[in-house]
């Protein structure tokens, strides 16, 4: 039986090989093309199971080997370099010098004085010689278990055997020829020469032409413009993976599509780096794609898709319309069940009865101990193909009647997931067709398991930042607060700008935005302390200024080396005056009733955290009903290149033509068009002005013998001049009497008695300098010569409690006036 065995893995190997040695030679004997050399490190991802395969060549300066071209995911995934010394430890060094092969699991590179951390415990690397010593090697990388197989190294020979080793090309000189399809950009300057086949395409002559890349991207079609940004930005650019097809307009009729095909040429000794590559016309080329530039189309689409959702739609895309396949489904596997990311078509009707029932969501799920072939399919770990009137259970039977693939997805040493294609009409599967399903699916299952991972990543940041801001603004009296958070597109971490909304007594309320130094967990803790410390100060009562001073001090006492910036806005209702206080924040915006704007300039202190002794001024405000207060962070106003005035003017000018009556939309219209290269932070208020104002007035009792009866008088004389009933009144001037009482028994200081008349709801307060809160008695004997005081209080009002106020605390009492 063993026998039997390794005669059929021989059959198959040679099988494999053979159809690469085909598959080579047929390369070789076309005439030579700029894409030749990629193609041949294309067989290299088909037929040895390569993630990457680059070529590394003597450049102009012997001791130094630089990557030619490459194929596959980009070699950033793996930490290869653009160029390696010739003289170095690395894999790349030692082939070339040596001659021979460098066979390296995991184990031996972590041994390599040029080994960088590698993404999986499977990360191999095979590093062939390019015939003799000194004429450098071709670096391949596999994320498979075990690394390259028997097979696999027998083709990845074949491959070396293929390759004509190219020296890398100089760009061409100032005014040199270049050939009709070619060109050379100069990352640096933006210049770039073209042969006269490209300018022909782009309908330009060579005297019209000013040799800036501005002027060919600005006959493209705005919507590819930012793939094709993508290539031309160095930033974005890795050696020998760029191809993609755009469209430039044309004076008269549809859109033409072009294909480019580019590498980096790395700088050097007296040059900058270069882009160098061809333009052809993609509709001459060849309609019938390779199943090896499918595989590099989908390696492609796959290195840039960072969610679960994206992997599924590149999936879709490089398989379902080229096989010509009427559904797809892909799905992760979550223990024993089917978790389904896309279904294409997307339409229930177009998948089997069963699947109806048990998915019932945008993402459904299903036992795979349903379906026993699936489940043996994916213990297998290898791709199953059933052509028509196959024995299958109906969930799998239905969804290829003419023909069934299924795809387990291998990723880290485990099953990612599946991929199932159907065919309605009796399908053919040819080799070429089984290579590609087996190719696609290793790409797939790698970048689902990293999109799986960046997407579990992505949930948590998310829900930190949720966390950390306020879940919803509250109701104002006579004001309209709407509040936007964008964060940062720029990686996963978290941001450090919170805002909030703060209501005090009195009918003021709070405005508060700020921004901690950096995007980390750090920053992002630190936010949530420093929120939560400017609510306490201010429900404290104290003044802006003391708030902002409190927070100040308490960073400090944090030993952190991060800083804050901060704007707080204290806003009076009822008046329609406000208090700004800024530490290092960027100044408020106000829109005036009439339109106009104004940049508030606001006086301000040091960043919070900065320095212990610092002094915040407070800046006066007028409000008018219909004024607008915006506070933002840099994020929104901030951008490369540009001063940050300028951000605050064009924040100034959009405010200014907004409606609004309508402030959420106000908010939107706002970030439209921000960077995102960083956390951004909105609040705006429109100030409405309050539509009844409330009644209220003040008494300083002084502590003189009669301060009790000072107070009760106060209050008769202003309640009867507020239309008080005579019943409320006694209750009043009961209430009045024991906490004025408290008060001047049990603590020390100025005791203020205040009184407002807001909706028919009667206020009264006695603020002291104790920050006691008077408890009531549990119970009181006969005898007892105290304590009824509180007891009397609560009896006759609706509601009573203590608030604390600026190092003291106030005792107020409610009360509902009787007609």
């Amino acid at each position: 039986m063993a026998n039997v065995v390794r005669s059929e893995g021989a059959a198959i190997s040679r099988t494999r090989t053979e159809r690469a040695e085909a598959a080579l030679d047929t390369l070789a004997a076309a005439p030579a093309t700029p894409d030749r050399l990629r193609r041949v490190l294309e067989q290299a991802l088909v037929f040895a199971g390569a993630a990457f395969a680059g070529v590394y060549t003597p450049g102009g300066d012997p001791a130094e080997l630089l990557l030619a071209e490459s194929a596959g995911l980009p070699r950033t995934l793996y930490g290869l370099r653009d160029g390696y010394a010739a003289a170095g430890g690395s894999p790349v060094a030692e082939a070339h010098r040596t001659g021979h092969p460098l066979w390296l699991g995991p184990e031996q590179l972590a041994g390599c004085a040029d080994a960088r951390r590698t993404p999986s415990a499977d990360f191999s690397v095979a590093a062939l010689p390019l015939g003799a010593a000194g004429g450098g090697c071709l670096l391949a990388v596999s994320e498979h278990p075990g690394g390259f197989g028997p097979d696999d190294r027998a083709c990845l020979e074949l491959v070396v055997r293929a390759i004509a080793v190219p020296h890398p090309p100089a760009p061409a000189e100032e005014g040199g020829e270049l050939p009709p399809d070619a060109f050379s950009l100069a990352m640096d300057t933006g210049r770039i020469e073209v042969g006269d086949e490209i300018l022909r395409l782009f309908g330009l002559a060579r005297d019209a032409f000013d040799g800036r890349v501005e002027t060919l991207l600005g006959l493209t079609v705005p919507e590819d413009l930012p793939a094709l940004m993508s290539v031309v930005e160095a930033d974005h650019m890795s050696i020998g993976d760029r191809e993609l097809e755009f469209r430039i307009l044309q004076p008269s009729g549809l859109p033409k599509w072009l294909r480019l095909r580019g590498r980096l040429v790395p700088a050097g000794e007296g040059r900058s780096a270069r882009l160098v590559g061809t333009v052809a016309d993609a509709s001459t080329l060849r309609s019938d794609v390779t199943d090896v530039a499918r595989v590099q189309r989908l390696a492609a689409a796959l290195a840039t898709a960072t969610t679960v959702k994206d992997v599924g739609k590149a999936v879709v895309a490089a398989l379902r319309g080229p096989l010509r396949a009427d559904r797809l489904a892909l799905a992760e596997l979550e223990n024993d069940r089917l978790v389904v990311t896309v279904l294409d078509p997307p339409e229930p009707e177009s998948w089997p009865e069963v699947w109806r029932t048990e998915w019932r969501t945008e993402w459904p799920d299903a036992p795979v101990r349903a379906m026993p072939t699936l489940a043996a399919a994916l213990r297998e770990g290898r791709s199953r193909i059933w052509p028509a009137g196959s024995p299958l259970e109906p969930a799998l039977a239905e969804v290829g009647p003419g023909g069934l693939a299924v795809l387990p997805l291998p990723a880290g040493g485990r099953m990612a997931g599946a991929c199932l294609i159907g065919w309605d009409r009796p399908h053919h599967f040819s080799p070429d067709e089984r290579a590609l399903l087996t190719a696609c699916a290793g790409l797939a299952g790698q970048a689902l398991l990293r999109a799986h991972a960046f997407d579990a990543e992505h949930e948590l940041v998310g829900m930190l930042q949720r966390t950390l801001l306020p879940r919803r603004l509250p109701r104002l009296p006579g004001a309209v607060a709407v509040a936007r958070y964008l964060p940062t597109t720029a990686g996963l971490e978290v941001g450090g700008d919170w805002y909030d909304v703060i209501p005090l007594a009195d009918n003021h309320v709070a405005l508060v935005i700020g921004d901690v130094q950096g995007h980390n967990a750090g920053a992002a803790t630190l936010m949530g302390q420093m929120r939560t410390a400017l609510r306490a100060y201010a429900a404290e009562g104290h003044a802006p200024d003391v708030v902002v001073a409190h927070a100040n001090r308490l960073l400090l006492d944090m030993e952190t080396d991060l800083f804050a910036t901060c704007a707080y806005v204290d806003v009076d209702m009822e008046q329609g005056t406000a208090w700004c206080v800024r530490a290092g924040h960027l100044q408020p915006v106000l829109r005036h009733p009439d339109g106009t704007t104004e940049i508030m300039r606001a006086e301000g202190g040091p960043p919070l955290g900065v320095l212990g002794q610092a002094d915040f001024p407070m800046t006066p405000l007028r409000l008018q009903p219909g004024t607008v207060i915006a506070l933002t962070t840099d994020g929104l106003v901030e951008s490369p290149g540009a001063d940050i005035d300028v951000g605050m003017d064009r924040l100034a000018a959009q405010l200014a033509a907004a409606d609004p009556e309508h402030l959420g939309l106000v908010a939107d219209a706002l970030l439209t068009g921000a960077l995102r290269g960083d956390d951004v932070a909105l609040l705006l208020m429109r100030y409405d002005g309050m539509a009844v104002r409330p009644l209220r007035e003040s008494w300083t009792v002084w502590r003189v013998p009669e301060a009790v009866r000072h107070a009760r008088r106060f209050t008769r004389r202003t309640l009867r001049g507020w239309g008080i009933s005579p019943d409320t009144l006694d209750a009043a001037l009961l209430v009045v009497s024991e906490l004025v009482t408290n008060a001047l028994v049990h603590t020390n200081g100025q005791v203020r008695l205040d009184m407002s008349l807001i909706n028919h709801r009667l206020r009264l307060a006695v603020a002291d300098a104790s920050p006691r809160s008077p408890v009531k008695p549990t119970s009181i004997g006969w005898e007892a010569t105290g304590g009824r005081g509180i007891l009397l209080v609560e009896a006759v009002s609706v509601a009573w409690g203590t608030l604390p106020v600026s190092g003291g605390k106030q005792v107020w009492a409610d009360l509902v006036p009787i007609d």
